[in-house]
Order: structure tokens, then C-alpha cells, then sequence
């Protein structure tokens, strides 16, 4: 894929080709870990992970907010590596959290996550999930090359 960003002044990340930040000036920069955009190369696959709330494989919820959102990262990473991606290839964050009080918590956890590749993210408050327990949820989009599609393992 080299050569498919050469007019731009930056490049992919080393641990995915698939994107890069898109240069902006005349805006205020991003304030945590972040990218106002991000470009996608053409050819690039594309994985839509549905969001995912902070249930653990066990079935337990944390009571706090940081604790659900490393929940939520780990299932998506999950589903990432089912793919044949990891977080490194995502591009677009859309998290959702029940109040101003779990904004904080929350970006922690992203801003450790994807603080050598931001991508693209909206935080959002929400005045609820399915379960009153759930204060955040998360979706992602991803994107990748040169990566074969996952086999379908048979289902139960």
C-alpha cells in the first residue's frame, strides 16, 4: 500500500496502512486522544462492531464506569481479532455514557488504548442503556488491508 497517502504531509501508522489522521489547520486541536479526521485507503476492508455495553464473558458488570469501558475495548477487541484486526485498526469511535460523571472514566480508558493512533470519536450522553447497571457504550469501526477475512466457525 505504500504510496496510496504520498500527497500528504502524514502517513499511516506503522501498525496499520489502512489510515491516517487527516491534517487540519484554522481548528483548535483535539483536547484527549483523538482525531478531528481520519482517511481511509481505498481497497480497505470494513468491520461495523455493534456497541458493546460493559458485560463481562461471566455475565458481570462492574458498578463503575472505567471498568465497564475496559469491558467494552476487550469485546471489541475481540471481535476485532475475529477479523483478523486489532484496536490498532480503528477509525471511528461513537461511545455513549449516562452522565457527565462518566465522561472522565471513560476517556481515560480510550485515551490509554489509542494514544499512538487516535481515530475519529463522539462522546455522547445518553439518558439510558437496556439495563440500569450500563453506563457506557461503545461501537467502532475498523479498517484494513491485506488482511484475509476471518473463517466462519461453524455455529451451534
Amino acid at each position: 500500500m505504500q504510496g496510496i497517502f504520498s500527497k500528504f504531509s502524514t502517513s499511516p501508522t506503522a501498525s496499520n496502512p489502512a489510515h491516517r489522521p487527516v491534517p487540519v489547520a484554522g481548528i483548535a486541536p483535539p483536547f484527549a486522544a483523538y482525531s478531528h479526521g481520519v482517511e481511509i485507503a481505498a481497497g480497505a476492508r470494513l468491520v461495523f462492531c455493534s456497541g458493546q455495553l460493559g458485560l463481562g464473558a461471566d455475565e458481570t458488570v462492574p458498578p463503575d464506569c472505567e471498568g465497564q469501558a475496559e469491558i467494552c475495548f476487550a469485546n471489541i477487541k475481540a471481535i476485532l481479532e475475529g477479523a483478523g484486526m486489532s484496536l490498532a485498526h480503528v477509525v471511528r469511535i461513537n461511545a455513549y455514557v449516562t452522565g457527565r460523571e462518566h465522561m472522565a472514566p471513560y476517556m481515560r480508558v480510550r485515551d490509554r488504548l489509542f494514544a499512538e493512533h487516535p481515530p475519529a470519536s463522539t462522546l455522547m450522553i445518553v439518558n439510558g442503556f437496556t439495563r440500569a447497571e450500563f453506563v457506557v457504550e461503545i461501537e467502532v469501526v475498523a479498517a484494513g488491508v491485506d488482511t484475509p477475512l476471518a473463517e466462519e466457525e461453524p455455529r451451534p
